[in-house]
């Protein structure tokens, strides 16, 4: 069976939503902040609260996204046999980190533009953006506390030291980045490559995909091996940025244009394998420009043409289809037949194809 799976994000993203809306409403009240962070000691400035946090938090939501995550941590639940609308508090988790970690990184790499809008700090400023980002990183334990009643004590244990292993994880594969693209990187190979997708890209695919595992009481292998076939997914929709990105791509023009990841240095899948195939003088023209950090439109298309000429874009599509098909071998043996499954595999197919 075929499925529309951009139409089943858009039909998935409105519940979402919702159930994001629920825990962060647009306009917030004394009530909520007291439900959030129990009585004032002194007095809340909900006005503040609401122009420093809340509308530069939607602001950035309403931008869009595809709401993988959250809808990957359903599926899974429901492909092990869970009723996923039970746990839907859940799915703000990695929707909630995965946005503040944009934002966070928005700042870090000095970007311009994020979904067709300026980026968050551009418009609010740097002090607003790095509180919201960060408050992004701890409220989802807020819709995890107040659910604790739905799991034992063990189970909750279980889906905590998955998020402090996930957000340290997170942090490592950013500052793995962040390294690589000041130049400070030497012998980056394509292990290492991967290593910080699993952590920056994977982690909350993994999150999710372990936390729908254990609260549907999956064995400990269970849990793993869907964490892996799901840092396998994100890995891939890394590698599928990062070729959008040079490419006259939809998801280019919005991000800051075609090429950004040149102007930030960026030591893509690509950039490795043609360092490691292109004859010195190529190699060394390509470091020096992804050095510069340039936004020079000719030395950009200069350095894709370099990584055109080794075939590094072809590299990266076969590296990605075979890393996930790879992984989804393992979970096919341990899944049950279900639709919930067939749509699992649609999914991941659909991620690592994708043109926006």
């Amino acid at each position: 069976m075929q499925y529309d799976i951009k139409k089943l994000l858009e039909e998935k993203k409105e519940l979402i939503d919702k159930t994001i809306e629920k825990w962060v409403p647009r306009k917030i009240t004394e009530d909520w902040l007291k439900f959030i962070c129990g009585e004032a000691r002194y007095e809340f400035d909900a006005e503040i609260i609401q122009k420093t946090i809340i509308d530069p938090f939607w602001d950035f939501l309403d931008r869009g996204g595809k709401r993988w995550r959250p809808y990957l941590f359903l599926l899974i639940a429901e492909a092990l046999g869970a009723n996923a609308e039970k746990y839907i508090d859940l799915v703000v988790i990695p929707e909630i980190v995965h946005n503040g970690s944009i934002v966070i990184d928005d700042i870090e790499d000095n970007s311009e533009l994020r979904r067709g809008k300026p980026c968050l700090h551009k418009i609010f400023g740097i002090d607003v953006a790095i509180n919201v980002g960060n408050w992004m990183y701890f409220f989802p334990l807020i819709p995890l506390y107040k659910n604790k009643d739905k799991f034992d004590d063990k189970t909750f244990a279980k889906i905590l030291e998955v998020y402090i292993q996930e957000m340290n994880n997170i942090h490592f594969g950013q500052a793995m980045d962040i390294g690589w693209h000041k130049g400070w990187g030497k012998d980056i190979t394509i292990e290492k490559y991967l290593q910080m997708c699993a952590f920056k890209t994977g982690t909350l695919a993994r999150m999710s995909a372990k936390i729908a595992a254990i609260v549907a009481g999956a064995s400990d292998e269970v849990v793993e091996k869907l964490g892996r076939f799901a840092e396998s997914i994100g890995i891939a929709f890394q590698i599928q940025d990062d070729i959008l990105n040079i490419s006259e791509s939809e998801l280019a023009k919005k991000k800051g244009g075609v090429g950004e990841d040149i102007t930030e240095g960026k030591r893509t899948l690509m950039v490795i394998y043609t360092l490691q195939n292109a004859k010195k003088e190529d190699a060394e023209r390509l470091e020096e420009i992804l050095n510069m950090h340039t936004r020079d439109e000719k030395l950009i298309k200069e350095a894709i043409e370099i990584m055109k000429k080794y075939n590094a874009i072809e590299f990266a599509k076969k590296f990605a289809k075979e890393l996930v098909k790879k992984t989804w071998e393992e979970v096919d043996k341990i899944l049950p037949e279900s639709e919930a499954k067939q749509k699992l595999k649609a999914f991941a197919q659909f991620l690592i194809e994708r043109d926006v």
